[in-house]
């Protein structure tokens, strides 16, 4: 038979409650999505308030300062008293002052600095943070969505990356090559590499770094650049005068040659970055400062400027209850008490964790910190959320939009997290960096050996050594390095 009945049942289930999502949310914004985020709260709540000097108010309760609360000693690799360090006070006060919640100490490796990050915020009353981006495409994210199919190492991506970010709206390069190799202690030979491969990318004339670059790699792709059309683009300037008798003479050409070439380089893009969406320049504001300790190690803390410093007034909380006459007044006062309590709250929990996920990072980078790009070691989101006892999706959060400021540069959190090749004997992992290398030395003493290696062949050599890698991973690093295949070497080695 068929029929209803009622049915008292029990059971559990996780709820997500609307604070929980905003502490969730606060977690992943950078430090202009929660300024602006706060703004929007300070307006919507009158029982918040900013607190604007470093004396606490009559009307709050300050939370305690223990030294315990302030610290996080590293030994042997372990956090100790992290537990007690990342319990957020239950008092309606935070204050991020300098020097008392934002501050841990790793003994690491002597010898370096800062980090940070950006975007734009809302209010979570409504679900806009369900809504997909509807931002149009910049040139920055399709130059980087092309660095993360280049077969780049993760070394060499992350010196791709830097490039990328310093790629102006125009498509042009405008940094330092020499400064950029000091900063991460590699060659220029290498950054010039790189670079090379990047200015491969679309739009073609990309990351040139002034026009006659610019032109030329588009000339090059149509196969149109040879001495007379580099001759023209090393004498713009006589173009720009329309001296057309020197630069026939130049080119080495007659006037309808000449002629054909100009109308050649009109054809072409002097903005290859024009067709992309942009966005306005943020200045990139460190989240966290990452300090050499005099007494050795490293000195993690958060930078104080970015943190919101509220508090919930509770004299005019206690004000405004005592004249609420209706029921809905009530409800009103209640319900901006409890947000405010959350909000406080979420954000001395928000400022724990990004301090303390920085934390680990900083113990788990150290060589990089102290020696450059080529001493990143193999990092994942697992890694770090196991050695802080955290939800790997946590620690993806806090890693998204934050910066760090080092003396090597300014980096995503997640910059610090690179791919690694396991050992075949169950060792410890290896850099891809390392084995992309000795991929090219194999092949680069091909010349002494006699022997044209083929990529199962340098497969067999790797896996001998403890390398466990894939014939396609060695051909992915082979072609990245623009090293041809076996088949083609051999017969170059025979037109020699």
């Amino acid at each position: 038979m068929i029929g209803q009945r009622l049915e008292v049942r029990q059971g559990q289930g996780l709820v997500i409650t609307p604070q929980l999502q905003q502490a969730i949310k606060l977690l992943q914004l950078s430090n202009l999505e929660l300024e602006a985020f706060v703004e929007a709260e300070l307006e919507r709540n009158p029982l918040l308030s900013r607190i604007e000097n470093e004396a606490p108010s009559e009307a709050a309760e300050a939370p305690e300062a223990h030294a315990s609360d302030s610290e996080i000693q590293f030994q042997d690799g372990v956090a100790q008293g992290s537990e007690n360090a990342l319990d957020a006070p239950q008092e309606a006060v935070y204050d991020a002052a300098p020097g008392e919640q934002n501050e841990v100490r790793t003994d690491a490796q002597p010898g370096l600095s800062d980090w940070s990050r950006t975007g734009n915020g809302g209010s979570f009353d409504s679900d806009d943070h369900d809504r997909p981006d509807k931002q149009e495409t910049t040139l920055s994210e399709h130059l980087q969505a092309q660095a993360s199919l280049a077969g780049f190492s993760p070394s060499d991506h992350a010196i791709a990356l830097i490039l990328i970010d310093s790629v102006d709206d125009a498509g042009y390069l405008r940094a330092d090559l020499d400064e950029i190799a000091t900063r991460l202690g590699v060659a220029r030979a290498r950054i010039e590499a790189i670079l090379t491969c990047c200015q491969g990318f679309e739009p073609t004339g990309v990351m040139a770094r002034n026009i006659p670059e610019c032109l030329k790699l588009q000339l090059v792709e149509q196969n149109r650049f040879d001495p007379a059309m580099e001759a023209l683009l090393d004498n713009l300037d006589l173009l720009a005068r329309r001296d057309l008798v020197a630069l026939r003479k130049l080119c080495g050409v007659d006037q309808e040659d000449l002629g054909e070439m100009i109308a050649e380089i009109q054809g072409l893009t002097p903005r290859p970055g024009a067709g992309f969406g942009s966005e306005p320049a943020q200045t990139v504001v460190p989240d966290v400062f990452v300090r050499s300790d005099p007494a050795g190690g490293w000195k993690v803390e958060l930078n104080s400027d970015t943190l919101p410093r509220l508090l919930m007034d509770k004299r005019y909380h206690a004000e405004v209850s005592a004249s609420a006459r209706s029921d809905d007044d009530k409800v009103f006062v209640a319900d901006c008490a409890a947000q405010a309590s959350w909000l406080v709250k979420s954000l001395d929990q928000r400022a724990r964790t990004i301090l303390k996920v920085a934390s680990e990072i900083v113990r788990q980078q150290d060589a990089f910190l102290a020696f450059g790009v080529e001493f990143l070691r193999p990092l994942t989101l697992k890694v770090v959320a196991e050695a802080i006892e955290m939800h790997e999706s946590t620690v993806s959060r806090v890693t998204s939009n934050k910066y760090i400021a080092t003396p090597r540069g300014v980096f995503e959190l997640k910059f610090f997290f690179t791919a690694a090749i396991q050992s075949s004997d169950g060792g410890a992992t290896h850099s891809a960096e390392a084995v992309r290398h000795r991929i090219k030395s194999m092949i680069d003493a091909e010349d002494v050996t006699g022997e044209v290696l083929s990529d199962d062949r340098i497969v067999e050599i790797l896996q001998d050594t403890g390398i466990d890698i894939a014939r396609r991973t060695v051909a992915k690093y082979r072609e990245a390095l623009r090293i041809p295949s076996s088949v083609e070497r051999r017969r170059m080695r025979k037109a020699a």
